[in-house]
């Protein structure tokens, strides 16, 4: 069964920065980037924090108003969220389950689509990959360069979260550029049979 993303990583924030507001943990999450590698939506963070309070994982510690701001509610872990807590990294950290990639439905593909399209789309694949990679390796370095001191930046192990998802990408580049290479040497052909025959889709490029 798989651990709740969201669940493990607000408890995480919070048991780090307790006691801790609503928006200090979406702001944490935020600057680790869970929404892209973990797809922690920034709404579904209170959401997380109504129902572990609700489940006895968090406690309320008190409710407090700075200035103009609005009421803010602050939180600390409880004994049965430290047990919980617990249970839910060991958990993840002995998960070795194979990954679900998208796009291997899209591979499938390929003898639906006409060549030429599948070729385009593989260019702007690897286009895209090597921009996002750059951007990683920057933020793993920006990250890197910091304190680590969660109370004032993003700690030092965020960047191995972003050098993990930086390593994938590098993964599909591999595979989308030796693949192309496989394509355009006519080594990988998979239009001139009869699937090319039964194609139900036009190539825009014509």
């Amino acid at each position: 069964m798989a651990v709740p993303t969201t669940r493990m990583l607000v408890l995480a924030v919070t048991r780090m920065l307790q006691p801790v507001h609503g928006y200090d943990v979406r702001r944490e999450l935020l600057s680790w980037r869970a929404e892209n590698w973990a797809n922690v939506k920034p709404g579904s963070i209170y959401g997380a924090l109504k129902t572990m309070q609700r489940d006895g994982l968090i406690a309320v510690e008190g409710v407090g108003q700075d200035g103009a701001r609005p009421e803010r509610t602050t939180y600390r872990i409880t004994p049965e969220g430290e047990k919980v807590f617990g249970e839910m990294v060991r958990e993840s950290l002995w998960s070795a389950e194979l990954l679900r990639h998208p796009y291997v439905a899209a591979v499938s593909m390929f003898p639906q689509a006409p060549r030429e399209e599948v070729v385009a789309a593989l260019r702007s694949r690897i286009l895209k990959f090597e921009a996002e990679i750059v951007q990683l390796e920057r933020e793993e370095a920006r990250i890197l360069a910091g304190s680590g001191d969660p109370t004032e930046t993003e700690p030092h192990h965020v960047a191995d979260a972003v050098r993990l998802a930086a390593d994938h990408l590098r993964a599909d580049l591999n595979w989308s550029r030796k693949t192309l290479a496989r394509i355009e040497s006519g080594e990988l052909d998979v239009w001139s049979g009869v699937f090319a025959k039964s194609s139900t889709l036009e190539s825009p490029m014509s």
